[in-house]
C-alpha cells in the first residue's frame, strides 16, 4: 500500500509540475540548441529498480559526444563549473540543477521517484558494497537524502551510506521534507561538483583488484 501510494504521488507530482513549467523547458531547449551543437537531451544508461538499466533523461550540458564514445571506467571527474566541456548554457544548466528536470518524464513512466537514490551508472555498481546493494529496492530519485546532505561533496562512500539511510527510513512524510529541504539545497547551489579524491573512479581504483567491503563506507565516517 506504502508503494502504491508513492507512485501515485510521483504520477500525479510530475504531471503538475511539468505542465507548470514546460514553458521554462521549451526555452532551456531552444537555449541549447542556439548554444551548441549537438541534441538537446542527453541520454545515459543508468542502474534503476533492481539493479535493471534504464535510459536517463537530462538536458546537455557538455560538449555532444554520442554515449558509446565515453569511456566511464577513465572519463575524468567533472569537478569545476570551467570545466572546457561545459557548454557555455550548461553552466548555468548545471548550477541550478536546471539539467536534471527532464527526468520527470522517467519518473512518468515509472523508471525514477520523485525521491530515492540518485541512479548510478551501469559500472558503479560494480563498487557498491554488498551491504548497500540495498539502494537498488526502490526506484531511483529526482533527489534523495544524500542529494539534501552534501550531494558530490560527499564522495562515493558517503552517498552509498545516506542511500542505504533512505531505503530504511523512506515514508511519505520523509520524502515530503527531503523535497523541501532539495528546494533550499538547490537555490543555494551547494555540493554541485565533488573532488578529484572523493568521486567513485578513485574509490575503485584504491581497492587494487579486491572487491568493495562494507567496512570501507564505515571507514569513511571515522
Amino acid at each position: 500500500m506504502k508503494d502504491l501510494a508513492k507512485r501515485l504521488f510521483d504520477i500525479v507530482s510530475s504531471a503538475a509540475v511539468l505542465l507548470v513549467i514546460l514553458p521554462l523547458l521549451l526555452a532551456v531547449a531552444l537555449w541549447i540548441k542556439l548554444d551548441s551543437r549537438g541534441p538537446v537531451f542527453f541520454l545515459q544508461q543508468r542502474a534503476g529498480l533492481g539493479g535493471r538499466p534504464f535510459r536517463i533523461l537530462k538536458f546537455r550540458t557538455m560538449l555532444h559526444r554520442a554515449p558509446e564514445q565515453i569511456d566511464q571506467h577513465s572519463e575524468q571527474v567533472v569537478s569545476a563549473g570551467r570545466d572546457p566541456r561545459i557548454t557555455r548554457a550548461g553552466r548555468f544548466i548545471r548550477a541550478t540543477s536546471i539539467d536534471e528536470l527532464p527526468q520527470l518524464i522517467n519518473i512518468l513512466k515509472g523508471d525514477m521517484s520523485v525521491v530515492g537514490p540518485r541512479p548510478v551508472l551501469m559500472e558503479q555498481k560494480e563498487v557498491v558494497p554488498p551491504g548497500y546493494m540495498k539502494r537498488f529496492d526502490v526506484r531511483p530519485g529526482l533527489t534523495g537524502l544524500a542529494q539534501v546532505r552534501g550531494r558530490r561533496s560527499l564522495g562515493w562512500l558517503k552517498q552509498l551510506a545516506f542511500d542505504a539511510e533512505y531505503v530504511e527510513k523512506r515514508s511519505f512524510f520523509y520524502d515530503l521534507g527531503i523535497i523541501f529541504t532539495t528546494i533550499k539545497v538547490v537555490l543555494l547551489g551547494s555540493g554541485i561538483y565533488g573532488g578529484e579524491g572523493l568521486n567513485w573512479r578513485a574509490y575503485r581504483d584504491s581497492l587494487n583488484g579486491r572487491p568493495p567491503e562494507d567496512k570501507d563506507v564505515e571507514e569513511a565516517f571515522r
